[in-house]
């Protein structure tokens, strides 16, 4: 419950009861206590006094704060804390180009707090709606959406900071230290702000996640190699079996082989023809393959290696070993229709003889 003061100098100042946090920010803790700072700070979006909520969300993690107010999180329906969208669980930048969603909020300091004021009064009014409510988007747009969410509660991000004294060679508290002995990597996701991140530009966490998903079409080309007719799935479970595969995949041709390796969670699907493989991997392309619920990736295969060493690879994989012959060890003595094995009995000072 969010409100807002009569008094003229306190106009737009938010005093709220509970904040609106994801549940990875809130955390594993179901005796989770908060304490509650009213116009305790401002908005790093707005800048307007609103209420701060500070906890802990579980055993060695770090104490988490409320960030942005309550109105700022609404427009956009994201965390008040780590500011990803409360339904999918991904950056602002992600979803808005999946939505095709442009932000018509001021960037700059010039009629910020008007432009929050008068949504604000929307918000609360409840004007026009929110342009994120599922019923607005295209199914499409919902079906990338889906295969980015993350499905559980990611409370990794939950951990201490790095100790900047241990990355010095200087912290003295050992396991007392409440911060991460570790040392940093380098990567431009340490370069994030929560201002970028909320307006959707120059996001280097959206960034990744875009590219990582142009690189999947991409490799849903067709290869070059006209005898590649297998597709390579990724992300197998447990309680996915080769009949679910083959249900899926029959559609496109007739297969030749399902080999699905759980231990390794993937699964190559062989079709006969390369027309069929070429059906299924632009289906998949276009609106993604998932099986009781999870989330698979496909690519195409390799061509296969020529050689004795890739016959011998694939004869282990297949377990047909017996059209496999080995060539006769140094040891091995053949005379005739003869041959002549050592003993294996230590105690034994002869041979064993087999007749050909």
């Amino acid at each position: 419950m969010s409100l807002t003061k009569a008094d003229p100098n306190k106009q737009g100042w938010e005093d709220s009861e509970f904040p609106i946090v994801c549940e990875t920010c809130l955390g594993d803790n179901p005796y989770v206590r908060m304490t509650k700072q009213p116009y305790g700070k401002e908005c790093k979006i707005c800048q307007r006094p609103f209420t701060v909520f500070r906890w802990l969300p579980g055993t060695n993690m770090r104490y988490k704060k409320t960030e942005i107010c309550q109105t700022c999180a609404k427009l956009k329906n994201v965390c008040q804390t780590c500011v990803l969208d409360l339904q999918y669980g991904l950056p602002v930048q992600v979803r808005d180009e999946a939505l095709n969603v442009k932000s018509e909020a001021p960037t700059s300091n010039i009629n910020r707090q008007y432009y929050a004021q008068n949504m604000a009064n929307k918000v609360d009014d409840d004007v026009g709606g929110s342009p994120y409510e599922s019923g607005k988007s295209a199914p499409a747009s919902r079906e990338i959406l889906r295969k980015l969410a993350r499905t559980e509660p990611y409370y990794k991000r939950n951990r201490p900071h790095i100790c900047s004294f241990f990355v010095k060679g200087e912290c003295t508290r050992g396991d007392e230290c409440p911060y991460r002995h570790e040392m940093p990597g380098e990567s431009d996701l340490q370069q994030q702000n929560i201002r970028d991140r909320y307006y959707g530009n120059n996001d280097p966490v959206a960034q990744k996640m875009l590219g990582r998903v142009k690189g999947t079409t991409q490799s849903l080309a067709p290869p070059e190699d006209k005898s590649v007719t297998s597709l390579f799935v990724t992300g197998i479970e447990e309680d996915i079996v080769e009949q679910d595969i083959r249900g899926y995949f029959h559609m496109f041709g007739d297969i030749k082989s399902v080999i699905v390796i759980h231990k390794s969670k993937c699964a190559f699907v062989n079709f006969v023809t390369r027309t069929a493989a070429e059906m299924a991997a632009d289906r998949i392309a276009d609106t993604g393959l998932t099986l009781k619920g999870h989330n698979l990736r496909v690519a195409w295969g390799r061509p296969r290696p020529q050689g004795p060493k890739s016959d011998m690879k694939r004869a282990t994989a297949t377990g047909d070993l017996g059209a496999m012959q080995p060539p006769a060890p140094p040891s091995m003595k053949a005379t005739g229709s003869t041959v002549k094995y050592p003993s294996q009995d230590p105690t034994s000072q002869g041979s064993v003889t087999k007749s050909t």
